[in-house]
């Protein structure tokens, strides 16, 4: 009986979870890894500022859920099949074990991603993965009119390769017409969108408190029903921070839309309303009468940022709490409960690059990731519309997708 060969397009984490999961429940099974460039499991490595997030110390698929502004219902499906304990179960049964941080992210406890990398590694090689590097796909045919059922691809300076199954695990393209391949295919792609980045405010008087970092921030976008709150980095071109990236994912499309000029309200003091601090505001200025501006802060803000919000409020840092004018005490209120910013402009990390859109669900099984257009053709991770907010939630993806389609081609090798 001829020996089946399963390629795996993307040598990614998706990509290498599908074929090691296809290779082991299948040992009978040819699997082969192609790679368009050099690097393998590139994401992996930088990510986490290269200590890989591989996934969320979140266990209850209704809540993970909410952490995907695009695909939740058809991940909690997924979820059902391969979820986080089944992901630290997995890296524990290979001598990879978890931590979990203060804010839910999870890590290896080597707190370095070549943990992971070489832990793929290791098991691709344990399965006899073949993995080809600089190999990339131009097209995916059906090999059905002669006389076979399966699939030639099409890669650059190279001969055509023919495949049973093919598991496009790709990861997001950001331009539209990257994806021409797989519309040959039959599918249905939803255009890409950048799903992570940082608020540019070019000019503005922020930057100059670039590296400061805000434990704590409400931020909102005008004009719209999003909303945030978390750590906030102030950088050299704006505002990063999980807080940032979150609204970024949830807000792919509309701020899209606006082309990226936009407003969004800053509250420093999460625990206030305007309307709140206004109630205290007398204790706090009996409580620090004696006390200059600059030495008085009692928000325990960043001593640089409170300096700036002074500032921009007009306060002469020598000016003392009991001697405060009522125009500068508003303004200064108004500053920390909802400052305002204009936004012209994104920077994505091109490394750790996601895209919202992709392939269409409602043309894939997800019980098995096989295409329902193209029998034989399955896919995995971030080529799929599906994506998560920062925190380990696009990994978890990864390897979720990545066992279901490693699953459903081994039941079929």
């Amino acid at each position: 009986m001829k020996q089946k060969h399963l390629v795996v397009i993307g040598g990614g984490a998706a990509g290498f979870f599908t074929a090691i999961n296809a290779s082991a429940m299948s040992p009978g099974l040819k699997v082969t890894i192609l790679e368009k460039s050099s690097k393998l499991l590139s994401k992996v490595s930088v990510s986490g500022g290269g200590r890989c997030n591989v996934t969320h110390a979140c266990f209850d698929i209704e809540e993970m859920i909410r952490k995907y502004p695009r695909g939740m219902h058809f991940v909690r499906k997924a979820f059902h099949r391969f979820f986080t304990r089944d992901t630290i179960a997995w890296f524990l049964e290979r001598g990879v074990a978890l931590k979990t941080e203060d804010d839910g992210r999870m890590f290896p406890v080597t707190d370095t991603s070549s943990t992971i990398v070489e832990c793929l590694l290791k098991e691709a090689a344990l399965h006899h993965v073949e993995i080809v590097t600089n190999a990339g796909v131009s097209a995916v045919e059906a090999a059905a009119g002669d006389g076979n059922t399966g699939f030639y691809l099409h890669i650059a300076g190279r001969e055509k390769l023919f495949a049973d199954f093919v598991c496009v695990a790709c990861g997001g393209y950001p331009k539209d017409a990257r994806f021409e391949w797989i519309r040959a295919l039959g599918h249905t792609i939803h255009s890409p969108l950048p799903s992570l980045f940082t608020f540019n405010m070019p000019g503005n008087a922020v930057t100059a408190l670039m590296g400061i970092s805000v434990p704590d921030a409400v931020v909102k976008i005008k004009g719209t029903n999003l909303k945030e709150q978390g750590p906030l980095l102030i950088t050299h071109w704006g505002m990063s921070g999980p807080v940032i990236l979150r609204l970024s994912a949830w807000g792919a499309k509309e701020l899209s839309e606006r082309h990226y000029h936009f407003e969004i309200a800053v509250n420093w003091l999460p625990r206030y309303t305007e309307h709140l601090l206004r109630q205290e505001w007398n204790d706090l200025r009996l409580q620090h009468a004696a006390r200059k501006m600059h030495a008085g802060n009692p928000f325990a803000l960043p001593a640089r940022l409170w300096q700036y919000l002074l500032d921009q409020a007009g306060i002469d840092k020598e000016q003392r709490w009991s001697s405060l004018p009522g125009k500068q005490q508003n303004e200064l209120m108004r500053l920390l409960t909802m400052q305002e910013f204009e936004v012209k402009g994104k920077t994505t990390f091109k490394e750790e690059f996601v895209t919202c859109g992709g392939v269409a669900l409602s043309e894939v099984d997800v019980h098995t990731m096989q295409s329902k257009k193209q029998p034989g053709i399955y896919f995995a991770g971030e080529v799929l519309d599906v994506d998560g907010i920062t925190g380990g939630f696009n990994f978890q993806h990864a390897w979720t997708s990545g066992w279901i389609a490693g699953r459903g081609v081994g039941s079929r090798g």
